[in-house]
């Protein structure tokens, strides 16, 4: 049995990039020729979402020649009401107890629910009793807490904890894979005691600007290793850091149009610039510089998106002290990278002082 598993497409509208990126996870599927997509929970942002989508994503997910698993997550817990159809495809596991089965592999659901821990445990105790020799799969959509991710890489959360587990509330259980969902920035695996897998892919489009990198799914056949999967055409940000030098050979402008030029066509730039400029020598303003650098980022970067952090230090440059510093600096058996980091100490210490 063949695999592309998901989560947290976080559906608000037809036709936008969260909706493409369904789109592209349904031709992933067709094109790998899996027997299963798995969407483990937060497919629709809210509720009303999944109402107001629900006759679009009939279509969707119909007639594909593979079985679409869905379980609820925190965001559309509400939306999979039983007697509601989603299309020909569609399972909704919303019961613990009463998994997917097909050729001897059993796919149980443990959607989300309000509680911590006293929850997700109290549920894993009753999958202990249920799961036998033989292939078994979960599907959860929680937090795991065994590593510091970030609040963001979870989404806009806030603070709240979201059905957490460990891997260790895993072992025992008989479980091959645990196929996840809730952790949107990156595809995450690791190796459960019982030699199973426990795998988050990263959402499929970036849902927020924290999502940065080419978007991934997970695929595989069972009995093998979680794999990575990449979404090459959904929306992603990529950051662009651009560290300016006066010393250096290459033009500004030129610099930063080759960075913004060579990104993907699905990628949008969270473009940061930073460093020292000789205003002089290149016969702008920091204003004016950042007005030709704006009419380049303006075509792949929102305004919100562009970060301009670097100074123009022409007047320590022309200081009498500073270039003697330099002179002798240079005839130092450093490396450059060293050279530089002096070169900046010595740049910042002079600004204080002249202001």
């Amino acid at each position: 049995m063949k695999i592309l598993h998901t989560a947290d497409v976080h559906l608000q509208e037809v036709g936008d990039e969260r909706w493409r990126a369904l789109q592209e996870l349904i031709l992933a599927g067709k094109k790998e020729s899996i027997d299963v997509l798995i969407i483990s929970g937060d497919l629709f942002h809210r509720g009303v979402d999944a109402e107001n989508l629900r006759t679009d994503i009939r279509e969707v997910f119909s007639n594909n020649g593979f079985q679409v698993l869905i379980i609820p997550g925190n965001h559309d817990i509400n939306s999979y009401t039983k007697g509601l159809y989603f299309g020909e495809d569609v399972t909704i596991i919303s019961d613990l107890e009463k998994p997917w089965e097909k050729d001897g592999v059993k796919i149980w659901g443990m959607p989300f629910e309000e509680g911590g821990i006293e929850k997700t445990l109290e549920n894993l105790k009753k999958l202990k009793y249920m799961t036998e020799e033989g292939m078994n799969v979960l599907l959860y959509h929680g937090e795991l807490l065994d590593f510091s991710f970030p609040r963001q890489d979870f989404g806009p959360e806030g603070d709240a904890r979201y059905m957490p587990s460990r891997l260790s509330f895993f072992a025992g259980l008989r479980l091959s894979y645990v196929l996840a969902g809730h952790y949107h920035s990156h595809f995450n695996i690791w190796q459960l005691d019982d030699k199973g897998y426990f795998v988050y892919p990263g959402s499929p489009v970036s849902i927020t600007r924290k999502e940065t990198g080419i978007r991934k799914a997970n695929l595989f056949r069972l009995g093998e290793h979680p794999e990575e999967y990449l979404l090459k055409s959904t929306l992603h940000y990529e950051e662009i850091i651009v560290d300016l030098s006066p010393w250096g050979d290459q033009e500004p402008l030129s610099l930063i149009r080759g960075k913004i030029t060579s990104l993907p066509n699905s990628a949008r730039a969270i473009l940061r610039v930073r460093g020292f400029i000789n205003g002089e020598k290149l016969g702008m303003t920091e204003k004016e510089l950042i007005s030709e650098i704006r009419k380049i980022a303006d075509q792949r970067c929102a305004v919100q998106d562009q970060h301009f952090e670097f100074r123009d230090i022409r007047m320590v440059l022309e200081d009498d002290l500073f270039k003697l510093f330099s002179e002798r600096l240079e005839k130092r058996d450093y490396s450059h990278e060293l050279k530089e980091d002096i070169r900046n100490l010595a740049i910042r210490a002079m600004q204080e002082v002249k202001s």
